[in-house]
């Protein structure tokens, strides 16, 4: 038993902030029922070459895409534009295996360690992250790896 499973949820992360590494933490079930989603029901979820440390993208997940994604090892995210889950490649073939999911000391970010398959953003580029605002001028950082019309089985106009 675990010294932190009689914790309201609220209290959870406050009292893990004191934790080590050896102490036996609760049940996932307990750590998911204290995850701070936002009022929409989202955590936010930035995704990270597991090998590199390149940060890929972030993205949104509700309870169901977490648990999903821990059950499968294959990230899934909620589209908030779509209002349903998003499994990651399942229209572009570029999924991200995970390698490792941890929770930031809040509770309300989590940091998804992956192996990308090709791009990961929808651009066709390896990283979303590709806006140099470090520069003046800004300034486009990469190339697509892919053109997101191939990428997504559109044909070109």
């Amino acid at each position: 038993m675990s010294p932190f499973d009689q914790l309201e949820p609220t209290a959870l992360f406050k009292a893990l902030e004191s934790a080590k590494p050896t102490d036996a933490l609760p049940e996932l079930s307990a750590l998911l029922d204290a995850v701070r989603f936002n009022a929409d029901g989202l955590i936010p979820a930035i995704a990270q070459q597991h090998d590199t440390g390149e940060v890929l993208m972030m993205a949104w997940m509700n309870r169901e895409a977490l648990e999903e994604t821990l059950r499968t090892q294959q990230v899934c995210y909620f589209s908030r534009s779509r209002q349903k889950l998003w499994r990651k490649g399942e229209t572009s073939g570029q999924q991200q295996k995970l390698k490792s999911a941890a929770l930031d000391c809040d509770g309300d970010t989590l940091l998804v360690q992956v192996e990308q398959t090709g791009p990961a953003c929808h651009t066709g580029r390896r990283s979303c992250f590709y806006v140099s605002l470090s520069t003046e001028p800004p300034a486009i950082t990469s190339e697509p790896l892919i053109d997101p019309k191939t990428l997504y089985g559109k044909k070109s106009p």
